[in-house]
């Protein structure tokens, strides 16, 4: 029983993409936010061991900034809250991730656009 998969190259691209496109639009609808926090855990780990070693470097590369920036704010965001003592505390932070995910995530999705992805055979 020696199956073959094939994996297409634009399944390798919208794997590549799919951690930034959630990591997005989590940080530009703000509710989703906590959800996303969660439910990337399980994309991170399902793109993670990805047979085409590209797409696990995007996958990985969007975790850090991700999950850099999300860590960050646990830490710095209650003091950045304190400093303006209002709603413009959260603004401060939503902008800070804001900042630090959409920007270098588009950036990342039109590069694995571009990118040249090739079929590839791997073993059921």
């Amino acid at each position: 029983m020696d199956e073959k998969l094939i994996i297409s190259g634009k399944d390798s691209c919208r794997a590549a993409q799919m951690f930034n496109f959630g990591s997005i639009i989590a940080v530009l609808i703000a509710p989703l936010l906590m959800i996303w926090i969660a439910a990337s855990i399980f994309v991170y780990a399902s793109i993670a061991h990805h047979p085409n070693a590209k797409v696990a470097k995007y996958n990985q590369w969007a975790g850090y900034r991700f999950y850099g920036a999300a860590g960050s704010m646990m830490v710095f965001g209650t003091p950045i809250y304190h400093i303006f003592n209002d709603w413009h505390g959260l603004l401060a932070i939503w902008t800070i991730m804001f900042v630090i995910v959409v920007p270098a995530g588009i950036r990342s999705i039109i590069k694995a656009y571009k990118e040249q992805w090739s079929a590839m055979q791997v073993a059921a």
